[in-house]
C-alpha cells in the first residue's frame, strides 16, 4: 500500500507540470460565470487524464455539483455514497471510476494517504481551502468553486493542494469582478473621524440639536450613540449622552403624555441603546421600555371595524407608521431575551415585496409595495436575528445583490441613480451578517470614498455637507457590526439550573460574554435536529443516524442540564440498542464483541453511561468496562494486523481523543489499574511543548482539540507526573489563543476547538480566567438567532452547524468529560423507537444538522478543529490512522460492514 501511495504521489508530481485544464464536454462551463452557479474541477492526473471541469446553474450541494455537472461516483460499503470513494467522467477513459478495484477496493474507508481530498473556494477568493464539509453538506452558492485531487494530505489540510487555481477553473482574474458583480474598489471607513465629526455636532456634549432649532433631535441623539458605542466602545461622551436621553425618556418616548400610547419607535430606539450600553430596558428614565412594546401591539386593523389609534394592522406596534419603528421593536425584545409576539414578525414578513425587498412604509396587505434598499437590509438583519424566515431573508439576499451598483453603492429610493449613504450602510450591514462578504466590501468602499474631509458623511454621492443621519449608520458598517450585535458591555453568562434544593447543578462559567445556553438547547433539541433520540448528519436519505454525535448531544444536554428529558431520550435509545431508519443499533459503531472492537468508541458510550448515573457494565447490553480492558494492547502489532499502535495503546483507536475517553471511562468506572497501561501511553505522547498530536502513532503534529481531551483525562488520572503534564497543556492551550478569543482548528478559527478549550483551561480557572472570558466571548459571537453555532469565524457558510452547536453548548460550561455528571432523577422512560422501513425526515436545505461525518465517528465536538477529512465529513485522523492499521490484503477480506476505526471522539 506504501509503493502504491509514492507511486501516485509521483504520477502526481509529474502530472502537475503540464498541468492544464479541459472543460467538461456534456456541460463544461455550461453558462456558469463567477457570480451564477458553481464551478467544479476534478484531477484525474494521477490516473493519466487532464482536469476536469464542469458546472451546475442551480447550485445546491457539492456532491449534487459533482453528478450535476456530468461526474460519475462510489462510495464504500461501509460508509455509503457520501464517501466519495472513486470518480469518473465520461470523456475521460469512457468514464471508468479512479481508482479502479484493483487500486483500491472501496469496502472500507480509504487512508488518508490515498484518497478523494476535496478544497473549496468562495466567490473571489484566489486560494484553496481544505473543505470542513463533506461534500453532501456544503451548502453552495452562486459563484463557488470545488476541487477533487487524488493523492494524501495532512490533517490541517496543508499538502495536497490542487495545482491549478480556483481562478485557473473560472478561467479569469480573480482581482477583477465576475459578470454581475460590484467593482468597487476596497476602502475603510475612518471610523474614529466620523465619531469625532459626531461628537463635534453634540450640543454640552450630550444632545443633538438641528441646525436652526432649539429644540433637541432624540432620534438623531441616539443614532449618534450608536455610532460612538460602535466606533469607541464605552466612554465617558457615550455615557453622558445615555444619561441624557435616561433622563428625557418621557419627552422622547412618550410625545403626548405618558398616558397615551407611546412611540413604539422611540422606545425601541432607548430599549435598543440600554441593551447596547448593559442598562436595563426595564428601568430606563424610570420607564418599562419592553412593557411598553409588549402592551401595546395591534390585535387587529380598521378592517375589523375596531378603530383602534395607531393601528395600520394586527400585529402593529401602536404609532409606529413606518417600518423601521416595526423592525427595531422586534430586535430590541429579541436582544432583551423577550419572544416578540409572533404577530408583531409576521407583520414584517407582509412588507416584503414580489422582488424580495421590503417597503418602507407600515401598508396594510394588497397595498402597493414600493422597494426601499435601507429598509430591506434592516429588516433582512431583524428576521435573521429571530430565526424562523429563512426564505424571506434569501429573498432579501437576492433582491440586494440586484439592487447593488456596479460601484457598490445602493440607490435610496425605486428609480434612483444616485448612490445613498444610508441605503448603503443599511445593506452592507445585512450583507455582512448574511456572509456575502464581496458585496459587504463594495459597499463599504464605496461608504469609504464618500467621507467627508471633516470625517462626517453627506446624504448621497457627491455631498459636500455632511449630515448626523448619514453618518451614524455608515459607521455601524464601517465597523462591521449593526445593531443586532452592537454591544459595549459584555452580558453576564447563562445562570446554571439549580436541583430543587435550589443549588446550582452545573457550575457557573467564569466571568465573561458566554452563549445563550438556553437557546443553544432549544436548537439542539428541536424536532428537525434531534428525532426519536437520535441525531443525523449524513444528509443522504440513507437514515443512517450518526451515533458519536448522537453522545455529542447528550453530552452537551448533559453539561447544560436544561432538557433532561431529552437527555433520557438520547441514552435510553442508546442504552435500548434502539435502531435508526437503516436498522442500525450502537453496535454497530462500536463494534463490541468482535474482532474489530474500536475501543474509542467503546469509552465514549461509556462515559455517557457514567455521566448520566447508568452503570458501564450494563449499557447497551455489553459490559462496556470489560470491553476496554481486553481493548488494551500488550504490544504493537505486525504485519498484516495494524490493530494495535503500541503497548498501552487500545485496540483500532487511531488518535488522541479515542485513547483519552477511553481511558476517562476505564477511571471512572473505577477501573483505574486496566488504565496505567493507556495512560502511560498517554503522558509518553505528549511532546516537549506540552502539546498532544491528533493521531496515533503521533505525526508529530500539534493540535488543540486533543491537547484539551488529553489533559482532561490526565486530570481525572491524577499523580504528580499527570499534574505536571497537564500544567503543561494547559499554558500550550492559553499560547495557541488567538486575538478574538478563539482558537485555531482543521476549519480555521474554530467553534470546536475554542469550546474544547474551555473545557481544557477550566481545568485551572482561577489561572486562565482572562482566556476563557475571551474564549466564550467568541463562541457567543458566533452563535446565531436560531441558538446554533457556525462551524469557525469568517466562514462564508453561516447557517447553524449541528456538531460544532453540540461542542459549543457543552463546552461553554467548561466541564470536563472526566468529571461531566447529570441526574435523570424525575425523568420518565423514554420508548425505544422502532426501525423504519425508510429514513427518518432528514433535515432541510433551510434547517441544516451540520457537517456529515456520515459513519457516526465524531467525537465530543468533532467538526472544525478536529481534522474532519472534508472529502466526506469523515474524521482526517481516522482515515490516516485506517493507513496504519490496515493493509490492501486486510481490505480485500474483510468484507463484513464494521465501524470505522477512528471512532474515539472523532480523532
Amino acid at each position: 500500500m506504501a509503493a502504491l501511495a509514492a507511486a501516485l504521489c509521483i504520477l502526481l508530481a509529474a502530472c502537475m507540470t503540464f498541468l492544464t485544464i479541459t472543460p467538461a464536454t456534456a456541460d463544461g462551463t455550461g453558462g456558469c460565470t463567477a457570480t451564477k452557479g458553481a464551478l467544479v474541477a476534478v484531477d484525474f492526473g494521477p490516473f493519466g487524464g487532464p482536469v476536469e471541469e464542469g458546472c451546475d446553474l442551480t447550485p445546491t450541494t457539492g456532491y449534487d455539483l459533482l453528478h450535476d455537472a456530468g461526474f460519475s461516483t462510489a462510495g464504500t460499503q461501509h460508509d455509503g455514497p457520501a464517501f466519495i470513494c472513486r470518480i469518473g467522467y465520461g470523456s475521460f477513459d469512457s468514464g471508468t471510476q479512479y481508482p479502479t478495484s484493483d487500486k483500491e477496493s472501496c469496502v472500507l474507508t480509504p487512508p488518508a494517504t490515498a484518497y478523494w481530498s476535496y478544497w473549496i473556494a468562495s466567490p473571489g477568493q484566489s486560494d484553496w481551502t481544505y473543505s470542513p464539509y463533506g461534500a453532501m453538506d456544503r451548502k453552495l452558492k452562486d459563484g463557488d468553486v470545488d476541487a477533487w485531487v487524488y493523492g494524501g494530505t495532512d490533517v490541517q489540510g496543508s499538502t495536497g493542494k490542487p495545482a491549478f487555481t480556483p481562478d485557473d477553473v473560472r478561467g479569469g482574474d480573480p482581482s477583477g469582478p465576475g459578470p454581475g458583480e460590484p467593482t468597487g474598489a476596497p476602502g475603510k471607513v475612518d471610523t474614529k473621524a466620523a465619531a469625532t465629526w459626531l461628537t463635534g455636532q453634540l450640543t454640552d456634549g450630550e444632545r443633538i440639536v438641528d441646525d436652526g432649532a432649539t429644540t433637541p433631535d432624540y432620534s438623531l441623539t441616539a443614532d449618534t450613540a450608536f455610532a460612538l458605542a460602535a466606533a469607541n466602545g464605552k466612554s465617558a461622551t457615550l455615557d453622558k449622552v445615555t444619561d441624557y436621553l435616561a433622563a428625557h425618556t418621557a419627552d422622547f418616548a412618550y410625545p403626548n403624555g405618558t398616558d397615551q400610547a407611546p412611540d413604539a419607535t422611540a422606545v425601541a430606539r432607548l430599549a435598543l441603546l440600554a441593551e447596547t450600553t448593559g442598562r436595563d430596558p426595564r428601568a430606563f428614565g424610570g420607564h418599562d421600555l419592553l412593557a411598553a412594546l409588549t402592551g401595546n401591539v395591534c390585535a387587529a386593523g380598521p378592517e375589523s371595524g375596531e378603530a383602534t389609534p395607531g393601528c395600520t394592522a394586527k400585529g402593529d406596534f401602536r404609532a409606529s407608521s413606518y417600518a423601521e419603528g416595526q423592525a427595531l421593536a422586534v430586535l430590541a425584545l429579541l436582544r432583551a431575551g423577550v419572544t416578540p409576539p409572533a404577530a408583531t414578525v409576521d407583520r414584517l414578513t407582509q412588507l416584503q415585496c414580489k422582488d424580495g425587498s421590503f417597503t418602507s412604509i407600515l401598508i396594510r396587505p394588497g397595498e402597493y409595495c414600493d422597494p426601499d434598499p435601507a429598509t430591506t437590509g434592516l429588516i433582512a438583519l431583524v428576521l435573521h436575528r429571530a430565526g424562523g424566515h429563512e426564505d424571506a431573508v434569501t429573498a432579501a439576499r437576492t433582491y440586494l445583490g440586484g439592487a447593488q451598483r456596479a460601484d457598490g453603492a445602493f440607490p435610496g429610493y425605486t428609480g434612483s441613480t444616485t448612490g445613498s449613504v444610508n441605503a448603503t450602510a443599511y445593506a452592507a450591514q445585512a450583507l455582512a451578517a448574511l456572509g456575502d462578504t464581496t458585496r459587504t466590501a463594495a459597499a463599504v468602499g464605496w461608504l469609504s470614498r464618500q467621507q467627508l474631509d471633516g470625517g462626517g458623511f453627506g446624504f448621497e454621492e457627491g455631498a459636500t455637507d455632511p449630515a448626523v443621519y448619514a453618518t451614524s449608520p455608515a459607521v455601524l458598517a464601517g465597523t462591521g457590526t449593526s445593531l443586532v450585535t452592537l454591544t459595549t458591555k459584555a452580558t453576564e453568562p447563562t445562570s446554571p439550573p439549580t436541583s430543587p434544593s435550589g443549588t446550582p447543578t452545573t457550575p457557573a462559567p467564569a466571568p465573561g460574554a458566554g452563549p445563550d445556553l438556553k437557546k443553544g438547547v432549544a436548537y439542539l433539541t428541536k424536532a428537525a435536529n434531534l428525532k426519536q433520540g437520535q441525531y443525523y448528519g449524513d444528509g443522504t436519505g440513507s437514515g443512517r443516524a450518526d451515533f458519536g454525535l448522537t453522545i455529542d448531544g447528550a453530552y452537551a444536554l448533559a453539561a447544560t442540564g436544561l432538557d433532561n428529558a431529552k437527555l433520557r431520550g438520547i441514552v435510553d435509545f442508546l442504552d435500548h440498542r434502539g435502531k435508526d431508519g437503516a436498522g442500525r443499533t450502537v453496535d454497530d459503531w462500536t463494534n463490541v464483541g468482535t474482532s474489530y472492537a474500536a475501543a474509542g468508541s467503546i469509552g465514549k458510550t461509556a462515559l455517557l453511561a457514567e455521566a448520566v448515573g447508568r452503570d458501564p457494565r450494563h449499557f447497551t447490553g455489553h459490559d462496556l468496562i470489560a470491553a476496554l480492558d481486553q481493548a488494551v494492547c500488550a504490544k504493537a502489532s505486525t504485519g498484516a494486523d495494524r490493530s494495535c499502535a503500541a503497548a498501552g495503546a487500545y485496540t483500532y483507536a487511531p488518535s488522541v481523543f479515542a485513547q483519552s475517553l477511553a481511558v476517562m471511562a476505564q477511571l471512572r468506572a473505577g477501573d483505574s489499574t486496566s488504565a496505567q497501561r493507556p495512560i502511560a501511553y498517554l503522558e509518553s505522547l505528549q511532546e516537549s511543548s506540552g502539546a498532544w498530536p491528533s493521531l496515533i502513532p503521533s505525526t508529530k503534529d500539534s493540535d488543540v482539540d486533543s491537547t484539551a481531551i488529553a489533559a482532561m483525562a490526565l486530570d481525572l488520572a491524577g499523580g504528580a507526573k499527570a499534574d505536571k503534564a497537564v500544567d503543561k497543556a494547559l499554558s500550550w492551550l492559553a499560547s495557541r489563543q488567538l486575538a478574538d478569543g478563539g482558537f485555531p482548528g482543521t476549519a480555521g478559527d474554530s467553534v470546536n476547538s475554542a469550546a474544547l478549550a474551555v473545557q481544557g483551561l477550566s481545568l485551572d480557572a482561577p489561572k486562565y480566567a482572562k482566556q476563557l472570558a475571551k474564549a466564550r466571548k467568541f463562541l457567543a459571537s458566533q452563535q446565531n438567532g436560531d441558538g446554533g453555532f457556525v462551524v469557525a469565524k469568517g466562514s462564508d457558510d453561516r447557517r447553524s452547524d449541528l456538531r460544532a452547536s453540540t461542542q459549543a453548548v457543552g463546552g461553554a460550561t467548561g466541564i470536563s468529560f472526566g468529571t461531566l455528571k447529570r441526574s435523570l432523577t424525575g425523568t420518565s422512560p423514554q420508548p425505544t423507537p422502532s426501525p423504519s422501513g425508510s429514513a427518518p425526515d432528514i433535515v432541510t436545505t433551510g434547517d441544516t444538522a451540520g457537517t456529515g461525518d456520515t459513519a457516526g465517528t465524531g467525537g465530543a465536538g468533532a467538526s472544525g478543529g478536529g481534522g474532519i477529512l472534508a472529502a466526506t465529513g469523515v474524521q482526517a485522523g481516522a482515515l490516516a490512522a485506517i493507513a496504519l492499521l490496515l493493509t490492501l490484503a486486510g481490505w480485500r477480506t474483510v468484507v463484513v460492514a464494521r465501524r470505522r476505526t477512528g471512532t474515539g471522539g472523532g480523532r
